[in-house]
């Protein structure tokens, strides 16, 4: 029996004559109800009043107007091996076998539909737009803003004309606003072969999308698992803990990960972030249940999108380590510009 999160999507897509999904159409699955997308463990989506009393409840905390990062990377053309470094927030530029992939690149100064409000960055970007080397793919995770920077993603297809893979539905929302641009779509458990012996697979997240106030969950999301030479890279852009399976699942089916990309902010309050963002503690356990040799924390410090303060992430997940078990150096939360090679690990 497939478990609905949002208790009025069965209603939405016995009217799917009123109700349109602008971004997909295809046959409904145990995650797309005909309308509407879904994680089959997620709870149901927060309601306006539960909005409200977030927005409205107190609790947040003060960020500075800056937070500059001590590091800065302007990376080699290609690399043999493995180098990995953190754009910002969420957008990695990961250097295998020779190829350059971006995942979620953002160089916008606000992660928000207009120039003028919404969450501003307190840094910039880690690497500058000019000196990136020749990108190959572009990864995509999901349609929220602070993951998907359609100016971006134009500059890179005019520049590199690299290979842009998305969940289903992102390639309507890209090619809205540029529709020269060629989006390779795949469904959870799709794959999408890069070369020089690298594939990106889509995996499940828990988490949801939207652009705007009318298309929520209509366009899917995923994490990526990379299958490299250089070992097993698994990136998740956001996700809820749910009950574990997701990350259980990644090991059983690609085996123990050389490296992931673990997200540790954006979690408060917890009563309503729960179901859409692991805190530290969250990812520590999923750390513990994907078994990767090595994890990097990311999406904190650079936008402020919840009620924690700036560091917060940074003590919680030292406590949550610590609470576990688990050398500091295993699971290292990065900063804009800070680069990561397995030989200096």
């Amino acid at each position: 029996m497939i478990r609905r999160p949002f208790p009025g999507l069965s209603t939405l897509s016995a009217f799917a004559g009123r109700v349109k999904n602008p971004y997909y159409r295809g046959p409904a699955t145990d995650h797309f109800d005909g309308v509407r997308f879904f994680s089959p463990e997620q709870p149901q989506d927060k309601g306006l009043a539960e909005f409200l009393r977030w927005q409205f409840g107190g609790g947040r905390k003060p960020w500075p107007k800056s937070y500059p990062s001590p590091f800065r990377d302007k990376p080699p053309a290609q690399v043999p091996g493995l180098r990995v470094v953190l754009i910002g927030h969420a957008s990695f530029l990961i250097q295998v076998a020779e190829l350059n992939i971006l995942i979620d690149p953002v160089f916008a100064q606000r992660a928000s539909p207009v120039p003028f409000a919404g969450p501003k960055r307190v840094n910039p970007p880690g690497v500058a737009f000019e000196d990136l080397p020749p990108i190959h793919a572009v990864l995509i995770t999901h349609n929220h803003y602070d993951h998907l920077d359609l100016d971006a993603v134009e500059r890179l297809w005019q520049r590199y004309r690299p290979r842009i893979v998305a969940p289903l539905g992102n390639d309507a929302v890209i090619r809205a606003g540029h529709p020269e641009i060629v989006v390779e779509v795949r469904d959870w458990g799709g794959a999408c072969a890069l070369g020089n012996g690298v594939t990106a697979h889509v995996e499940p997240a828990h988490h949801w999308s939207a652009r705007g106030l009318a298309d929520r969950r209509m366009a899917l999301w995923c994490a990526y698992v990379l299958t490299t030479p250089a070992g097993v890279i698994y990136h998740i852009g956001d996700t809820g803990f749910g009950s574990g399976g997701i990350f259980r699942a990644v090991c059983e089916r690609f085996g123990r990960p050389r490296l992931a990309h673990l997200p540790i902010g954006a979690y408060e309050p917890r009563w309503f972030m729960r179901p859409q963002h692991m805190n530290p503690e969250d990812a520590v356990r999923s750390f513990g249940l994907v078994e990767a040799e090595q994890a990097l924390g990311h999406h904190w410090g650079t936008f402020r999108l919840t009620n924690e303060g700036i560091e917060e992430p940074l003590s919680d997940l030292d406590a949550a380590l610590r609470a576990a078990d688990v050398p500091g150096d295993r699971f290292r939360p990065l900063r804009p510009g800070e680069i990561w090679r397995p030989d200096a690990a």
